[in-house]
C-alpha cells in the first residue's frame, strides 16, 4: 500500500514548533512483565516512529506520552514490522523544543503484547506549563511533540480554549480538518469517538485512491485487524500532525468495535458475533488495539472486554469536563433500534450511563466549584425530532430513547444546582447548537444548559451548508438553533463571563488542501443558560 505523502516530511506547527516528520499474555505486559526475550541492538528497515507520537489526559503534575514503534506500520500480521522481542525506549520531556532544558526522564519497554506502543505517565511537571517531549530508539530520536499541562484546581484561570473532534473515516475524507487543528491556539483537543471505522473498506480505499490489500479491506474481528484498521486511520500526516502539536483526551463511541453496539450486544444480526461470547472477545481485541494506538493513562487499560474510559478533569476553577462513557453502559436500544416514537422509550430504568458512571457524575457535578460544568459525550442529549409537522420520530441510539434517563440527568442538574452544564457531543455527523429544556414538550420550559455537536473530520464526505435533513431538524426543534453538514471540527473559548463555540468547517474533503473558515459562532453566559450569536 502506498504511504502517504510527506509522513516523515518537516511540517511547521504554530509557535515556530518543528515537527519532524504469548506464555503471559496482555495481562502480564499490563502489569509490566513481558514474556518476550529483549531486542538488545535493534535494527529497522524503516522508521520505527512512523505513527509519530502524542500525549493526552493533561493533569497538573504531568501528563501521558505515547508512541508505537511501527516501522512498517501496515504489515499484514498487524505487527507493525517489528518483532516478537521487547524493546527499551528512551523518554525525555524539557522546557524548551531544544531539549536544553530537560526536566524529566526515563525509560520504557515497548512489549509485543501490546503492540510495541509505549504509555509512559510523566508527573512531577508543572502545572499550566508547554513542554516538549521526543522518544529515542538505538540512537534513533522520535519527532518532538509539543504538550501542556492543565492548571492546579485552585487556579484562577482566565482563560481557556480547547477543539472537539469526532469520526473520521479514513476512506470517505482527507484529514485536512487535523491540519488546521495542528496550527490551532488551543489547550486540549477531546475527541468525542469513532476513531477508526470498522466497515468493509473497497479495494481502492474509497476518496483515498489507493491500493487496500485484501486483508485490510475486511471488518475487523480479532487483535491483528483491528491493529491494520487503527494503523490505516493513523497512518496520516494531518492526524499525526495533530497528535504531536495538541494533548488529547480520547472516548470511544460505536465504530471503534461495530456499529449501534450496546454494553455485551452486537448489532450484527445473524452474524457469528450475535452470540454474547463471541462479540465479548471480538470488543476485548477491539478494546486492546484502542489502548495500544493512543495517549490513555493506566486506568483506561482493557481488563479483557471492559474499558473505564469516563473520567473528570479540571482546568483551575474555571472547568470541570466529565467524560462520560454513552455506549458500554446502557440497556439496549428501544424499537428494535428503528426511528421511530414507540412507547418503549419512555420505559423507567432503561439507563445510558449504567448506575455506577451515573453516580461519579451526578456526585462530581454536585461537588464542582467551576464556573463551567463541561460535558463529553457522544450521542445528542438534546430532543431530535427528524420529522416537521405532524407525527414526531426519534432516533433510538440518541438519548431520545431513553427519555427517564435524560429526565434524570436534567433533573439532577436543577436539584444539584449544578453550575453551567455544557453538553460536547459527537456521533451526528454535521454541527448543531441546541438549547436544553426542562420538559422539550412545554414550549414555555426553561432552559437548563446548551448543547454544542462537532460535524465529523471526514465521515460522509463533503457534505453541505444546510442539507434537506438539517432543515428538517430546524423546522422541527425550536430548540436547535443551527445546524451545519459540512466537514470540521469545534473551537471552544471560555472565561468567567462566557462560552464561545466557533463552528468550524471546509468546504471539501474529498480531495486534499482544504481552506477552513468559522461558518457561525454561538455563546452562552455564566448563569444566564441559553444561546446566542457571537
Amino acid at each position: 500500500m502506498t504511504q502517504p505523502p510527506a509522513l516523515n516530511g518537516p511540517i511547521i506547527g504554530r509557535r515556530g514548533l518543528l515537527l519532524a516528520g504469548g506464555a503471559l499474555g496482555v495481562a502480564a505486559a499490563v502489569a509490566g512483565v513481558s514474556a518476550a526475550p529483549a531486542w538488545g541492538a535493534p535494527t529497522f528497515q524503516g522508521d520505527p516512529f512512523a505513527l509519530g507520537v502524542a500525549s493526552g489526559d493533561p493533569w497538573p503534575d504531568g501528563v501521558v506520552l505515547w508512541t508505537r514503534l511501527a516501522p512498517e506500520p501496515l504489515a499484514l500480521d498487524g505487527s507493525g514490522g517489528m518483532p516478537a522481542r521487547k524493546v527499551e525506549v528512551g523518554w525525555e520531556v524539557a522546557a524548551d523544543e531544544r531539549f536544553r532544558k530537560v526536566v524529566r526522564r526515563g525509560n520504557a519497554f515497548a512489549v509485543p503484547e501490546l503492540g510495541h506502543s509505549v504509555h509512559v505517565e510523566v508527573n512531577g511537571l508543572q502545572p499550566d506549563r508547554e513542554y516538549f517531549y521526543r522518544f529515542r530508539v538505538r540512537g534513533t530520536l522520535s519527532p518532538v511533540g509539543r504538550t501542556r499541562t492543565a492548571p492546579e484546581p485552585w487556579a484562577r484561570t482566565r482563560s481557556l480554549s480547547f477543539a472537539v473532534a469526532s469520526c473520521q473515516a479514513w476512506f470517505e475524507g482527507f484529514y485536512t480538518a487535523y491540519r488546521h487543528m495542528a496550527e490551532e491556539d488551543v489547550a486540549v483537543v477531546f475527541h468525542l469517538g469513532d476513531y477508526i471505522y470498522e466497515n468493509q473498506i473497497g479495494p481502492t480505499g474509497g476518496v483515498r485512491n489507493v491500493a487496500v490489500p485484501p486483508e485490510i479491506q475486511v471488518e475487523p474481528t480479532d487483535l491483528t485487524q483491528y491493529r491494520l484498521r487503527h494503523a490505516l486511520h493513523r497512518f496520516d500526516p494531518d492526524i499525526i500532525a495533530a497528535h504531536r502539536t495538541h494533548p488529547f483526551v480520547l472516548v470511544w463511541d460505536d465504530h471503534e468495535i461495530e456499529d449501534n453496539w450496546v454494553g455485551d450486544i452486537s448489532k450484527a444480526d445473524g452474524e457469528p458475533d450475535t452470540d454474547p461470547a463471541v462479540f465479548r472477545r471480538r470488543k476485548a481485541a477491539a478494546a486492546q488495539a484502542y489502548y495500544e494506538n493512543l495517549p490513555l493513562r493506566g486506568p483506561s487499560r482493557p481488563r479483557g472486554s471492559h474499558s473505564r474510559l469516563y473520567r473528570r478533569l479540571r482546568y483551575g476553577r474555571l472547568a470541570d469536563f466529565h467524560v462520560l462513557d454513552t455506549r458500554q453502559y446502557r440497556a439496549d436500544q428501544a424499537c428494535g433500534d428503528r426511528t421511530s416514537d414507540c412507547a418503549d422509550r419512555h420505559a423507567p430504568g432503561r439507563t445510558v450511563l449504567g448506575p455506577e458512571q451515573e453516580r461519579w457524575l451526578y456526585e462530581g457535578l454536585g461537588e464542582s466549584r467551576a464556573t463551567w460544568n463541561v460535558i463529553p459525550q457522544q450521542i445528542p442529549v438534546t430532543q431530535v425530532d427528524t420529522v416537521p409537522g405532524d407525527g414526531r420520530r426519534f432516533v433510538m441510539d440518541f438519548w431520545d430513547g431513553y427519555k427517564p434517563a435524560r429526565d434524570q440527568l436534567f433533573a439532577e442538574f436543577v436539584d444539584r444546582g449544578v453550575r453551567n452544564p455544557v453538553v460536547l457531543t459527537g456521533d451526528m455527523h454535521r454541527h448543531m447548537a441546541a438549547d436544553l429544556k426542562l420538559d422539550f414538550d412545554d414550549p414555555g420550559s426553561r432552559t437548563i444548559g446548551v448543547e454544542f455537536v462537532a460535524t465529523s473530520i471526514s465521515t460522509k464526505m463533503d457534505g453541505e451548508d444546510l442539507d434537506q435533513g438539517g432543515r428538517n431538524l430546524l423546522d422541527a426543534n425550536e430548540h436547535i438553533k443551527f445546524t451545519n453538514y459540512q466537514r470540521g471540527y469545534m473551537r471552544c473559548t471560555l472565561d468567567d463571563e462566557t462560552f464561545r463555540t466557533d463552528f468550524r468547517v471546509l468546504p471539501y474533503v474529498t480531495r486534499p488542501g482544504a481552506p477552513i473558515r468559522t461558518r457561525t459562532s454561538f455563546v452562552t453566559e455564566n448563569g444566564n443558560p441559553g444561546l446566542r450569536s457571537a
